[in-house]
């Protein structure tokens, strides 16, 4: 099984995340952030990975270090996960309807991090979480997980449906990309033989 975890300490946040690319969607996550947590565990469903999240943070200040953290720390365990990547089908994407939100979410797991985030929010906040976050954590994840990814909300009104969109694409994105196709017979998909 395709898995790994993670343990990240800082003066700001202390962390364990695991990871298993061959789960089926089980998400155990205490970010002390909530709607983090609820956004984790939409990607864990839609892209049948098992994910645990275990977070203390310095919240007292806000809730930026604990999701910039997250991102990092999954990150590194989904490409610790991956391995050499033999055998993936690498490219893939989505388009995630949620309501009056279409976002689309495409993805290369090329070991050359890239984001492109074209997601307008509406508003500042979603509760107590601050809209400006998702993409703070799209970054964190796309860098330390060596992917070029691109998200772009098509159209959409409710802040709530444009984040959800954007991770249940990245969900269903990355669960394609990761897939074993049996045509690669165990190759690299890659015509310099490493990714």
């Amino acid at each position: 099984m395709r898995s790994a975890a993670i343990q990240r300490k800082t003066g700001e946040t202390d962390i364990a995340v695991s990871i298993a690319l061959d789960g089926t969607g089980v998400a155990k996550v205490a970010s002390g952030v909530g709607f983090l947590d609820h956004m984790l565990t939409l990607l864990a469903r839609h892209a049948l990975f098992d994910i645990t999240v275990a977070c203390t943070g310095d919240l007292y200040v806000d809730q930026h270090h604990s999701v910039e953290d997250i991102g990092i720390a999954l990150g590194q365990a989904f490409k610790q996960a991956l391995g050499d990547k033999k055998g993936i089908t690498r490219y893939a994407h989505s388009y995630l309807p949620m309501d009056e939100t279409l976002s689309r979410v495409a993805v290369d797991v090329s070991g050359r991090p890239f984001l492109i985030f074209k997601t307008d929010l509406p508003r500042e906040k979603i509760g107590e979480f601050d809209t400006e976050l998702v993409r703070e954590w799209f970054q964190a994840f796309a860098i330390n997980a060596g992917i070029t990814l691109h998200v772009e909300t098509l159209y959409g009104e409710n802040a709530h449906h444009i984040a959800e969109s954007c991770y249940k694409g990245l969900a269903r994105a990355l669960r394609a990309a990761v897939s074993i196709d049996p045509r690669e017979e165990g190759r690299v998909p890659s015509t310099k033989g490493t990714l």
